[in-house]
Parts: C-alpha cells; structure tokens; sequence
C-alpha cells in the first residue's frame, strides 16, 4: 500500500502515527503541517446496489432528552415474567421460508421475550441486503432504540470512519445485531433472548450470504462462535460460521474504543484481515 494511501486510511481511523521530521533551516518561517488530504475511498464491490445513503447523527455536546425519558411499557406486559415464547415466536421452519420483507415484519411484531415491554421499536438492520461485508453488533442501545437503526450516535460515527478505512461506506455493507431490541440499561443480553432472536438473525445471514462477517464486541463474537474465550483470544484470526464456513472476524466494539483509544491499531488489524479476505 503507498505510504500516502496508508496514512488518509490511519488518519479516517484516528490512529496516531509517528514520523521523523528534519529540522527547519535556519533561514526558513517555521509553518504548520498541512494535513494530506485524504483519497476518495473506492469500494471492493464492483456494482453495489443502488440504496439511499445512511448518515449518523449528528454528535451534539448535550445529550438529546429522550435520553433520559422513562421507558414505554406495554400495557399487557408485566415486567420480570417472560412471554410465551412458543405462541410469540414463529416456528423455526417458518422463519426459514421467510423473505426480506415478511422477515422484518415478523420482527416488527415479535413479543417473545420481555424485551417487547420497554422498547420504543425494534432494530432490523440497515444496509445493503445483497452486501459482501455483513457486521454484526450485540444489541440495541438508547440513539438506536430511538431512531431504529444500528449502530448510531458517536460509536456510529467511528464504525463508519472504520468502514471507510478499507474502501467501504455504510450504505454498502449490512449492518445488524444479535438482539433486536435494546435491554434496559444497556445491560448483556439474556441467555433466553439470544435465543428468541436467533432464528431471525440466522434468516437475515442465510439471506445476505455474505463473503465475510465481522463480529463487532465480546457479546457478538462470543454468541456467534458459542464460546466463551475473550475477545482478546478470539480476534487475531479467521473462524468459520454456520454450514456455508462463513469467514468470520472478531474485532472491538466502536464503544470500546472511544474508551480505549489505544486500542485501535489492533482494530485496524483486523480490518485488514476483512479487507484480505473480501478480496479473495
């Protein structure tokens, strides 16, 4: 990779690069560094479909005041007992014979858990269907509650930077999670409810057929893979997902790394992995 395509993908990431600078002569006005302008990023898709363009929103110092709102409970629901999952949830020969359209209804609808008694709407997912990248986060937070769609507010803004690192914008990858509605207080997802929204998140991966799946977090990579290794034991190299042998990459999630800055390089590791293997 040239040195000044390398430099515009670390800077889009924020990775800190260290350079050796001569001196100024004697005879010459000290003048700040002009930053590279970066390179227009292409996309690894020859054709992608052609889909409306998803921006983040936009990141304000004061945070909105639906944050703080009281959650919408359901008025049959009754928080703290489950729902009938059996009556809720469609069979799993069902949601297999599912198409795009009736999948996302089925979800819009779905009461299996008790999650349904809190959320002001589920996540589906956002992208393109018919995407080679597939990403794949833990769950639904407070932005993504709100607006109904994955991976937004200041993680999203730095998911995009991480896409475009590699030549790819939002709107050309699919982006979904394991649950599709937000637990409360961000908590982990519950064992039950993983398991409620499986079938669906495994329709909507039989549907996509991607050539590589990035997991995005501890909770994506652990349940994705059924392990409980750390994620520091999963990232750093290529497993394999469902029957098809899905190439699949473990990677942090954008919320861990605006905590942990110093963390990125590894990110743009694995990124690199992603690229590698979309290109073969």
């Amino acid at each position: 990779m040239e040195q000044q395509l390398r430099k515009s993908y670390l800077d889009a990431m924020e990775i800190t690069q260290w350079v050796v600078r001569r001196p100024p002569a004697p005879e010459m006005e000290k003048r700040p560094a002009q930053p590279l302008a970066p390179e227009p990023a292409t996309a690894a898709k020859a054709e992608p479909p052609a889909r409306p363009s998803t921006k983040p929103a936009a990141d304000h110092d004061a945070p909105p005041a639906w944050l703080n709102e009281a959650p919408l409970l359901d008025e049959e629901c009754q928080p703290g007992e489950a729902s009938d999952a059996a009556e809720q949830l469609p069979p799993r020969s069902i949601v297999a014979d599912l198409g795009w359209d009736a999948l996302q209804q089925h979800i819009s609808a779905c009461k299996a858990c008790e999650l349904h008694c809190s959320r002001k709407q589920t996540v589906f997912g956002t992208g393109s269907p018919q995407a080679d990248l597939l990403i794949i986060g833990e769950a639904p937070g407070a932005d993504e509650d709100h607006l109904g769609e994955p991976f937004m507010g200041r993680a999203g803004k730095l998911l995009n930077a991480m896409l475009k690192a590699i030549g790819f914008e939002r709107s050309q990858v699919y982006i979904a999670n394991i649950l599709k509605c937000r637990p409360p207080d961000n908590r982990d997802p519950h064992v039950d409810e993983v398991s409620h929204c499986r079938p669906y998140l495994m329709r909507q991966i039989e549907l996509i057929n991607p050539k590589v799946i990035l997991a995005v977090g501890r909770v994506s990579a652990q349940n994705l893979l059924e392990s409980t290794d750390t994620l520091g034991r999963l990232r750093g190299r290529t497993h394999h997902f469902g029957a098809g042998n899905i190439p699949l990459i473990a990677t942090y999630h954008p919320t861990y790394l605006l905590r942990s800055p110093e963390q990125k390089a590894k990110s743009w590791q694995d990124l690199q992995q992603v690229l590698t293997l979309l290109q073969q």
